[in-house]
């Protein structure tokens, strides 16, 4: 990344609160899943130096796409929300939460988006990917560059892997999304994933590591394991903490790897970018519907995602914010993008694929209790020839 000097990002965004006016006496309430804790008090000050003030719970109260869509249709009290995935975007634009419609909106700066927006309604922050990433050095690989033709030929490599110990939260389904990938097959029953698809995600599960993180950076990190999942954003930045935080093993090289790299995989990896939509809110009044719209385009505006890439490592999906940002597009985020194929036997792209199933993967691994975390107490591995799918793909009762 392109580290900005501090006068000039500093410069910048002070040249951006020029174009806001003081939001006094009005709370904008904020509801996302982009919301760690130095994300969500970064964005809480940064807005009250810009004269707004928001309400916005971070991931220890809200965690995940479900969770920030499900409690701001269930509060009805939301302005704002930001994050969530072309899946969620694609069900909140058609209807399918009933307290919940975003309003029209033109930003001033939605050319700078190209694809990454909702005309009118919807428009990228960053631009987000899932990785499978692996240590190369004498407790890894041993120099060995490791190469797969789908993202579930890991359960096959002979190594050890991190998988994750739940089946909610966006990263995680992401990486589902990735390991299914290469099992579409629109006849099956078992939510358009063949049987062996299925089998092939448990054998991910049972012979994976679950190690109590949330994420699988810091156990690659640590050595604890060879192959690894994380997403994009942050990932230079985890790297380099990590050097202090674990000085036992720790990965070396940002944005040019040392004792790391990227599993080179054929199918590419899954792509998705977060967007941003002003919620409709019977009970604001003109005024204060101005108030939200200004500090969305504040806070979406390149100056302001420049300042946001700078202190995340994420990447923008303004095309003004990322030649800002980067010097050169990082090889992370230079991936195939298979979210973007067509499904064969369809006409649908696999995200547009992956929303269309999304309920049934979700509720096929709820039932059959996939991502155990204590491998000592895993369930017995499903009699696979003998299922319902006709039940397994419905919430449980």
């Amino acid at each position: 990344m392109k580290k900005l000097l501090c006068a000039v990002l500093t410069a910048a965004l002070l040249l951006s609160l020029v174009a806001v006016s003081s939001a006094d006496g009005y709370t904008i309430r904020i509801y996302s899943n982009s919301n760690d804790p130095a994300r969500t008090q970064w964005l809480i000050e940064k807005a009250a130096q810009a004269g707004f003030t928001i309400s916005m719970d971070d991931n220890s109260v809200i965690s995940g796409d479900t969770a920030a869509i499900q409690a701001a249709n269930e509060n009805k009290d939301g302005d704002l929300i930001f994050g969530l995935n072309e899946t969620r975007w694609g069900q909140l634009l058609n209807g399918a939460y009933e307290n919940l419609s975003i309003i029209d909106w033109n930003p001033s700066w939605a050319d700078e988006l190209g694809a990454y927006k909702y005309d009118g309604k919807a428009y990228g922050l960053v631009v987000q990917n899932v990785l499978m990433l692996y240590r190369n050095d004498e407790i890894g690989t041993n120099g060995e560059a490791l190469h797969f033709a789908h993202w579930a030929d890991l359960v096959n490599s002979g190594y050890k892997w991190y998988r994750q110990g739940k089946v909610g939260g966006t990263t995680n389904a992401n990486i589902n999304s990735a390991m299914l990938y290469s099992f579409t097959d629109p006849e099956s029953p078992a939510g358009g994933i063949s049987v062996e698809g299925w089998k092939t995600l448990w054998a991910y599960c049972a012979g994976g590591n679950f190690t109590g993180d949330s994420y699988g950076i810091d156990p690659l990190i640590r050595g604890d394991v060879q192959v690894s999942t994380f997403y994009s954003s942050s990932l230079y930045s985890k790297i380099e903490d990590g050097e202090v935080t674990f000085p036992d093993h720790p990965l070396h090289g940002t944005v040019t790897p040392e004792n790391w790299n990227v599993v080179d995989i054929d199918d590419g990896t899954y792509y998705i970018a977060e967007y941003i939509g002003i919620l409709d809110n019977p009970s604001r009044t003109e005024e204060e519907t101005e108030i939200v719209r200004k500090f969305a385009e504040w806070f979406a505006s390149s100056e302001t995602q420049v300042a946001w890439a700078e202190e995340f490592d994420s990447y923008p999906c303004n095309a003004v914010a990322a030649a800002t940002a980067y010097e050169e597009t990082p090889v992370i985020y230079t991936l195939k993008n298979c979210a973007l194929t067509i499904v064969p036997g369809t006409d649908m792209t696999y995200a547009a694929y992956v929303a269309a199933h999304s309920a049934e993967w979700t509720n096929i691994m709820t039932n059959l209790g996939f991502y155990w975390q204590d491998n000592a107490a895993a369930p017995a591995e499903p009699d696979w020839d003998n299922l319902d799918w006709s039940v397994l793909t419905q919430a449980a009762k």
